[in-house]
């Protein structure tokens, strides 16, 4: 009798302890800040921080690492006094500056311009846009300085990419867009 007394503390306690146990959390933490971390919220006041936001706006007047100013608006004016800008890159590393811009051509404008600047891109022989012109059709008086322009701003259905590039790499696939324009042209 007295082991069947043993016995039956023995399950109980298992049953008590089995009964506590919750599958949904850890019992015990040994670091719980890590396992649960303190959510902020986006501009939200913080006491750990010198002006007391968490998100904080970029100094005034900074400009950021690879991208320069562009001080000719978006509009038909703006456009014709970009046609009189040249290229600012160095002309001792043009075939670089080629290669690059070829590189950046076939990852964002060869998808609907082509590979070759015929205006026969994937999407425009899937027929999913229309109307994108060839880089030596007549009517598209383009010089490297509107190319640039386009490419800052947009034009029509095509969107800007002034936040894909860096404004080196739009001089280089601007200068990429006149070679094709030219190799077009022969």
């Amino acid at each position: 009798m007295n082991s069947l007394k043993k016995i039956g503390i023995v399950f109980g306690l298992l049953a008590v302890l089995v009964s506590c146990q919750d599958n949904s959390r850890p019992n015990y933490q040994y670091m719980p800040n890590m396992y649960e971390p303190v959510g902020y919220e986006t501009y939200e006041q913080v006491d750990f921080l010198p002006s007391g936001q968490e998100a904080m706006l970029p100094p005034a007047n900074t400009v950021p690492r690879g991208w320069m100013p562009y001080s000719i608006e978006n509009t038909i004016e703006g456009k014709e006094l970009a046609r009189l800008n040249s290229s600012p890159l160095d002309t001792l590393q043009r075939d670089a500056n080629l290669a690059k811009g070829a590189e950046m051509y076939n990852i964002y404008c060869a998808i609907c311009h082509g590979p070759k600047g015929k205006g026969q891109g994937a999407l425009v022989k899937n027929e999913k846009i229309l109307g994108v012109p060839s880089y030596d059709d007549v009517a598209r008086n383009i010089t490297v300085g509107t190319t640039f322009h386009t490419v800052q701003y947009g034009l029509n259905s095509m969107g800007s990419y002034a936040s894909q590039m860096n404004t080196e790499e739009m001089w280089q696939v601007s200068e990429y867009v006149m070679q094709l324009k030219q190799d077009l042209t022969k």
